[in-house]
């Protein structure tokens, strides 16, 4: 064997570590404890001079005085199927991750589909069993996020709830990226332009529709008659449901923008199904921007939402409101972008 490194006989302290980062103790301290407010060299410095000394913070001592847990919660309100099988869940988690690596945090993932999941969850959370939680496809009626807030432990929402305005959350312009999913449409000559709306208990679904009828109006193109607008829940066999029902009412239909790329996978099937075809005769934009999108048989167009960086902005927010860092902005709306392919 070779010779092994230097290390002190004793148990380095965080002293130790701010003189060989050459930093102070506080910083020290901000980095072990997930703080924003440090500069990405200055963490650099530090977690090398915490590997080179083998330092390993007292985390059972630091919680008697700060009562940290180190823990964060991300609680989705969908089942396992739509989490593990959707790639907008997993851009998020994936951002989270990326923002807490080098902290102290540790994330826990949640999922909740029933009101006996919610209550149980719920009072696991107030219990401080967590040092905050990131909310995430949050419904109309789902009391958790009210909850929270009341119960005084640091809350980011992803997506804004119907029913109130939370005090932190993280969102994309869904009316925005609708508009420009149909103002495409109609740029390309379409006319007679359905939708397949999510769910209207959601924020995105309810954004997504509104910006679609606007456009639509702009355009002189709103149908009033409510003949070109069906719903699903932003999964893929209620998108082919949804285009099979649109196509019942109007085989005159000759595009459709579907809320989420799932129910646009769905409704190209139902499409071809009817033996039509895209885009010559039936042309198809989705919204996610999912990986899956430029596999597509044809690739589909889509609007991107950028669900990794709303991940690192949902915990980046969590980290400051836990750390008691001002915030300057606890409500963060992030744009979508429109990335067209040959389904159009």
């Amino acid at each position: 064997m070779g010779p092994q490194p230097d290390r002190p006989t004793k148990r380095p302290t965080l002293e130790a570590v701010a003189a060989r980062a050459g930093v102070g103790r506080g910083t020290v301290s901000r980095v072990i404890n997930g703080s924003t407010q440090v500069s990405g060299r200055t963490r650099e410095a530090v977690l090398d001079a915490i590997e080179d000394l083998g330092y390993v913070p007292n985390r059972a001592a630091r919680s008697l005085v700060t009562r940290r847990t180190d823990c964060i919660a991300l609680v989705v309100s969908e089942s396992e199927d739509r989490v593990f099988a959707e790639p907008f869940f997993a851009g998020v988690v994936r951002g989270v991750s990326a923002e807490i690596a080098g902290t102290a945090f540790q994330l826990w993932l949640a999922m909740i589909t029933s009101s006996t999941d919610r209550g149980r969850l719920g009072q696991h959370l107030t219990a401080q069993h967590v040092d905050g939680a990131m909310l995430l496809s949050i419904h109309g009626d789902d009391s958790l996020p009210r909850l929270l807030e009341e119960s005084g432990l640091p809350t980011v929402l992803g997506g804004r709830p119907t029913g109130f305005v939370p005090t932190s959350y993280v969102d994309v312009d869904n009316h925005a990226g609708a508009r420009m999913a149909v103002d495409h449409l109609v740029a390309r000559g379409r006319r007679r332009i359905a939708t397949i709306a999510g769910p209207q208990d959601m924020s995105a679904g309810v954004g997504r529709i509104e910006g679609y009828r606007d456009a639509m109006r702009d355009a002189g193109l709103l149908d009033e008659s409510k003949e070109l607008v069906a719903y699903g829940q932003f999964s893929e066999s209620s998108g082919q449901d949804a285009m099979r029902e649109l196509l019942s009412r109007r085989p005159d239909i000759d595009a459709v923008f579907a809320a989420s790329d799932p129910m646009a996978f769905g409704a190209m099937r139902a499409i071809k199904q009817a033996g039509h075809r895209i885009p010559d005769d039936i042309a198809v934009v989705g919204f996610d921007g999912s990986p899956a999108a430029g596999n597509s048989e044809p690739p589909l167009t889509t609007v991107h939402q950028p669900a990794e960086a709303m991940g690192q902005h949902m915990a980046r927010l969590l980290m400051a409101l836990i750390s008691g860092e001002p915030v300057d902005e606890r409500a963060v709306i992030l744009v979508p972008d429109l990335v067209v392919r040959d389904s159009t």
